[in-house]
């Protein structure tokens, strides 16, 4: 694209808008901004950049824009669907997402993440073995550093990991990934996407581009990702759980990488077995980018995790609470689930992505949830799917802050609390991140009154106190 001589219409104007503009402005394009949505977030973003020399468009003025604009710039949380996107579609114009726009520009090397549950943990996982390794490596997409800021800084030498979400493959298509990454396929997104077809077909679309110069890492436990072999002519390298396949594998304890043991796992420092998988999938990268084992088991050691992702954030009385925020599909909560063990207060809600959540009820019945404590949006589906299943160690609350203080109530020492939501946060946060910061300063301020009780000192002491040690900082 000539940017100079066409004009942009970017829709949805938050972190990836705002990335996909400052590109296009930096590039000397026009650009028409507009969003739906009127929160102080998105009118900052708006006022920063029209002030770079961006256009606002109002509801009032955006037939105008539309019939003004060549190409339409669509951030991944509007659908494709969406009557904007369809009027251009209809008047035969371009369609690019935020990632799309970062792709054309992009020199360095990448590899493309993606997958139902795991994407984040696995992409920051390689940038730390990567970077340990001398390459620079930046971790950007989905994970929260849009593909736009990093398009042009970027050589041909570094390395771009990138998270892409189905959200992104609607508008996604000349990403060419050196190495492509498919974790797993399981159900999510059903309200935006239809149905599952729709939904493989997306998580499968980038194979297209690869060549046989190119790799493509697939999880062999999975018959859907398994199947992928056959739309691409990239050389497939396996990972696997449950076989020795010719690729990263778990075997007697360790991982392996073609007979070669590269860490155990009790060397690893995130829990779970499909944190083990995730690890298995990075193992195959950083060997295609030929990373030593020694400097591949150093990197993993080395890594700290990510926020909202089965992270510990607070224990009075015996209770622990963790914030699994980002846990936004049935399958993710099933996980943790598994992960966390031992007897469980579960904080299930949110924003309903067309789930059938018998199949978790089913689940928890199998595990030590004492309680499921149902807030938000959907709580009364989750309800539903409580009662058909035959659970009945439930609670209804209306939001979350209402549901944490109720859990720290009920909780005994021994016991966790768990926020994994199996729901989307858009019913009252405009993140998981937002949400899982919610629960981290909720369950800091109860921990912090559980403290002063049992020591019987004021809570306003505790606060000047806390407050004398933040001016020492």
């Amino acid at each position: 694209m000539y940017l100079q001589v066409q004009k942009f219409l970017v829709v949805g104007i938050s972190r990836s808008g705002v990335s996909a503009a400052s590109l296009l402005l930096r590039r000397g394009a026009v650009v028409y901004l507009y969003d739906e949505s009127k929160s102080p977030a998105v009118e900052k973003n708006i006022s920063e950049l029209n002030a770079l020399g961006a256009v606002v468009v109002t509801r009032d003025s955006l037939q105008d824009a539309q019939e003004i604009c060549d190409v339409l710039v669509l951030s991944p949380g509007v659908p494709i669907d969406h009557s904007i996107a369809v009027w251009f579609k209809k008047a035969g114009k371009k369609i690019i997402g935020e990632m799309e726009l970062g792709a054309l520009f992009l020199k360095a090397n990448a590899v493309a993440v993606t997958g139902t549950n795991g994407k984040t943990t696995t992409v920051a996982l390689l940038e730390e073995i990567l970077s340990r390794s001398g390459k620079k490596a930046v971790a950007c997409g989905n994970v929260g550093k849009p593909l736009c800021d990093f398009a042009e800084e970027l050589s041909i030498d570094d390395i771009a990991v990138v998270e892409v979400s189905s959200f992104q493959l609607e508008t996604l298509s000349s990403l060419r990934a050196h190495v492509f990454v498919e974790l797993n396929i399981t159900e999510d997104h059903l309200n935006r996407h239809y149905n599952m077809d729709n939904y493989v077909f997306l998580k499968g679309k980038l194979l297209k581009n690869a060549s046989e110069s190119e790799f493509a890492v697939l999880n062999y436990d999975d018959a859907i990702v398994r199947s992928f072999e056959k739309k691409s002519k990239a050389h497939t390298v396996w990972f696997s759980l449950n076989e020795r396949v010719d690729g990263a594998y778990f075997y007697d304890g360790n991982l392996f990488y073609r007979e070669e043991k590269i860490i155990s796992a009790a060397s690893l420092p995130i829990g779970g077995r499909h944190n083990v998988a995730n690890v298995l999938a990075a193992i195959c990268v950083a060997k295609i980018f030929g990373v030593p084992s020694e400097q591949i088991a150093e990197g993993i050691r080395s890594f700290k995790g990510i926020r909202h992702r089965i992270e510990k954030v607070g224990q009075a009385q015996g209770v622990s609470y963790i914030n699994d925020s980002k846990a936004t599909n049935v399958d993710a909560t099933v996980k943790a689930l598994e992960s966390v063990g031992g007897e469980v207060l579960l904080l299930l809600g949110g924003k309903d992505k067309g789930y059938d959540y018998d199949v978790l009820f089913e689940k928890i019945k199998r595990v030590s949830v004492v309680q499921a404590v149902l807030y938000g949006e959907n709580r009364f589906k989750l309800l539903n799917s409580a009662l058909r299943t035959h659970f009945d160690r439930i609670t209804l609350c209306d939001d979350l802050e209402t549901a944490v203080r109720f859990c720290f109530v009920l909780a005994k020492s021994g016991q966790t609390v768990l926020l994994s939501p199996a729901s989307s946060s858009f019913d009252a946060f405009t993140g998981y991140e937002e949400r899982g910061e919610r629960f981290t300063s909720l369950v800091n301020e109860l921990c912090e009154q559980a403290v002063a009780c049992e020591e019987n000192i004021p809570l306003t002491m505790v606060e000047d106190d806390q407050d004398k040690d933040e001016r020492d900082e």
